[in-house]
């Protein structure tokens, strides 16, 4: 039954990465920087079949700075009409290969693109939010591949609610039913 399981969770966090308007498109990152968590949320981009989760990131922003520093993260996901919620830790790493992330970028609507060229980084203080400078030759664009190491499902249901923590042990995962 937990094998099921892990095989839906993936399923639904596929779906997150490509299907429009899915709850799993975007989700809560974690970091530490020192001893303080931070949070903000991300775009689910791609899950690769070993369950790597990726996302895009401008590499001057403080997640990246917070990733290269620890790279203890944790992902919140949650889908309100099916009551499910998924928590993910994990490490993150930082991929800056120049071809790979030209291919992608090649890949990134013009619009899009824009979010990872202005002239100043993400957080700086700015007067006029119509105002910004951007690059036109150059860009900060980079991705973050989170490698889980634990999932836990919760899923909210009558007359039971289901909660499973998978712990990953090599390619394989095993699961424990927690008390919700």
């Amino acid at each position: 039954m937990d094998q099921l399981i892990l095989q839906q969770i993936k399923n639904e966090l596929i779906n997150g990465s490509v299907k429009r308007g899915h709850p799993f498109k975007y989700f809560t990152l974690g970091t530490l920087f020192g001893q303080i968590p931070h949070q903000r949320t991300v775009v689910l981009r791609k899950v690769q079949p070993n369950f790597h989760l990726l996302f895009y990131t401008d590499r001057r922003s403080a997640k990246v700075n917070q990733i290269k520093e620890n790279s203890a993260v944790s992902a919140l996901f949650y889908h309100p009409k099916k009551m499910i919620q998924l928590q993910i830790e994990g490490k993150a790493e930082i991929k800056e290969n120049p071809e790979l992330l030209q291919k992608i970028w090649k890949s990134i609507p013009d619009k899009s693109r824009r979010d990872y060229t202005t002239s100043l980084p993400p957080g700086t203080t700015n007067k006029n939010p119509e105002h910004i400078e951007y690059l036109v030759e150059d860009n900060h664009f980079c991705m973050v591949e989170i490698k889980p190491c634990h999932i836990e499902y919760l899923k909210l249901q009558r007359p039971y609610h289901h909660r499973i923590k998978f712990v990953r042990k090599g390619d394989d995962w095993n699961g424990t039913y927690l008390i919700p």
